[in-house]
């Protein structure tokens, strides 16, 4: 079975791009996960984020952006001493502006799903890649969503990682001809 080369052959790596990468996100918990975990990623890999996963998930009270919002000083000086995340205290300061912004999307829009969606019309891009060098790490629009993400007061939203955060939640479908999940209807 082929699949995108830009995964290596660990089990997490190819259940993620099997059942997760390229696949539309709805929820809103699901899509702060992505955001948190993107985020985390700016400047490593995007396997080391996966296999931390399920600490981020515990750190980040599941992912719960209400509480995360919440978080005081005390739970920065916890989270900066988890040795299971990325003890990176921009990040960590980072992540909890991030929870208080999406909230006020959430407020503002209705759902953060609704906000982020928008700018696909709701649809996720299906793009038909032959290689791998030919997918963008950034793209006008994810140009577009990272300023206005920066104006509403998110941190670590630079388009790079917007466009992940894309990617990963399906807003756009990146993966290429040769690989098994294009042929499938995402």
């Amino acid at each position: 079975m082929n699949r995108c080369k830009w995964l290596n052959q660990d089990p997490i790596y190819i259940q993620y791009h099997d059942e997760e990468w390229g696949v539309p996100v709805y929820d809103d918990y699901k899509l702060f996960e992505f955001l948190i975990l993107e985020t985390f990623q700016a400047g490593l890999s995007w396997f080391t984020i996966l296999k931390k996963r399920e600490n981020f998930r515990k750190a980040f009270a599941e992912f719960d952006y209400d509480q995360v919002a919440l978080f005081d000083e005390n739970k920065v000086q916890i989270l900066l001493q988890d040795t299971g995340i990325i003890r990176n205290q921009l990040k960590v300061r980072g992540a909890i502006a991030n929870a208080v912004a999406f909230q006020k999307v959430r407020k503002e829009f209705g759902s953060f799903s609704e906000y982020i969606w928008n700018f696909v019309d709701g649809k996720p891009i299906i793009n038909h890649w032959k290689d791998i060098k030919e997918v963008p790490a950034t793209t006008p629009l994810s140009d577009l969503i990272s300023k206005d993400l920066k104006k509403r007061g998110f941190k670590f939203t630079g388009s790079t990682v917007i466009y992940a955060h894309m990617q990963a939640t399906g807003m756009v479908n990146d993966h290429t001809m040769d690989c098994f999940l294009n042929k499938v209807k995402i």
